[in-house]
């Protein structure tokens, strides 16, 4: 633990290879990344985040396009990294190999599922890494990490040989701890677009903020005062998003009653959509994984095994409102946001909640979570988590999102942001506001 937090399951490297350019003129050349365990590394089994998967599958006779692509851009492969099991937690703790430690808040969960990558370039131990994100596997861990992380547009990146979770959901993102290197990935990843323009309108979801556990104005205020010294406080706006999705995504009316504590507060709609995304999840994770689930029966850790069996009992009842609740909420996103506009909203309801918690104790940060994670996860949208420092000696961060197909030119006014957010971030982490 001491020497590599936990993150790696498997060290090896794999050297760049560009057969028509010398080492000097790629442009990743020098740079170090690791992979998640669900990605194919020709001669290596994809162990999927479970030893009786690993046990049950070959090693890999190829290595996924992505890899190939970072190698052949300069960049050296170190090995593969922890995983949450099958892909299915957003907490980043493994029953059968250890939770990687969590660089910035020891006895806080990393996030999950791509839990060692962004453990990995958290620590300093690689200069990016890859994971992929369904439901937040990203977003998630790059936020109690304190580093950037990108969920890219769905389809954008190829997702071959990888470990499919949930097709509809599933993307390849990537962290780095600095904006300009992982817009510098991106641009190897992206496909090549000119994105140097400056954003129409950066709003504010107010409800979503709301959701948050820590003073709203300790996220808010940080990247709203950055966004002025930048752009101007004319392109500010602010909106209920809650309401205008109830209007304007009529399918999420049928969700609406399900999985709302009404105790406290939450956003209707949006658990709506969660519910919609985590069933349409469990239905594609089934038709993916359950027959080897109900042959093997692996040995799954605590409140993974329980998420499993219920997918693997799920029916296709209610799919197909699944299915229109995407196509509705991707077009009324696109509305509102036009060709250059942003959407702002926390990644996450609080920090890291502390190690062990008992899963009950989570459910409440899981139905905000979720509340937030669905919005990018079921509209195919890209989004970037930005850190902002600490609060109370926790991190903290916030996400943009762009329409889908606009990740270069999101990339590009993260890098913007995210350099004048860092300078008032003083050494300890602490934010000057």
């Amino acid at each position: 633990m001491e020497s590599d937090y936990g993150a790696f399951m498997e060290k090896f490297t794999l050297q760049p290879h560009s057969p028509t350019s010398s080492p000097d003129e790629l442009p990743l050349n020098g740079l170090t990344f690791a992979v998640k365990d669900i990605f194919d590394v020709e001669g290596h089994v994809t162990g999927f985040g479970n030893p009786d998967w690993a046990r049950t599958h070959p090693p890999a006779t190829s290595t996924a396009p992505v890899v190939l692509t970072l190698l052949r851009a300069g960049a050296t492969c170190v090995g593969k990294t922890v995983m949450d099991e099958m892909a299915y937690s957003i907490s980043g703790e493994n029953a059968h190999y250890g939770t990687p430690g969590n660089p910035c808040a020891p006895d806080r969960i990393p996030g999950g599922s791509s839990s060692g990558s962004a453990v990995a370039v958290a620590a300093n131990l690689v200069d990016f890494s890859l994971g992929t994100d369904t439901g937040g596997s990203v977003r998630v861990p790059s936020a109690f990490c304190n580093i950037y992380g990108i969920r890219p547009s769905h389809g954008v990146i190829s997702v071959d040989g990888l470990i499919p979770m949930a097709q509809s959901f599933d993307t390849v993102g990537w962290f780095a701890r600095d904006p300009t290197l992982l817009k510098r990935v991106g641009s190897i990843l992206l496909p090549p677009i000119d994105a140097q323009v400056n954003p129409s309108q950066i709003i504010f979801a107010e409800d979503c903020f709301k959701l948050l556990s820590i003073p709203i104005d300790r996220v808010k205020q940080v990247l709203l005062e950055s966004v002025e010294k930048v752009y101007g406080g004319e392109i500010v706006k602010q909106m209920t998003l809650g309401d205008y999705l109830k209007e304007n995504v009529p399918s999420l009316q049928h969700f609406m009653s399900q999985g709302v504590d009404s105790k406290e507060y939450n956003i209707p709609s949006l658990v709506a959509l969660s519910s919609a995304m985590r069933l349409l999840q469990r239905y594609e994770f089934k038709i993916n994984h359950g027959e080897w689930i109900t042959s093997v029966k692996p040995s799954l850790g605590p409140g993974i095994a329980a998420r499993v069996w219920e997918a693997i009992r799920t029916t296709d009842n209610d799919i197909n409102i699944c299915c229109s609740v995407k196509t509705e909420l991707r077009a009324a996103l696109t509305s509102l946001l036009g060709d250059f506009g942003i959407l702002a909203i926390p990644t996450v309801p609080s920090p890291p909640p502390k190690l062990q918690t008992e899963p009950t104790a989570l459910e409440s940060f899981r139905v905000r979570a979720f509340s937030l994670l669905s919005i990018a996860g079921v509209s195919g949208f890209a989004q970037v988590n930005m850190p902002l420092g600490k609060y109370d000696d926790l991190p903290v961060s916030v996400s943009l999102l762009a329409k889908s197909g606009s990740d270069m030119f999101l990339l590009n006014l993260v890098e913007t942001l995210g350099t004048t957010i860092m300078e008032r971030i003083d050494v300890n982490g602490k934010s000057n506001v």
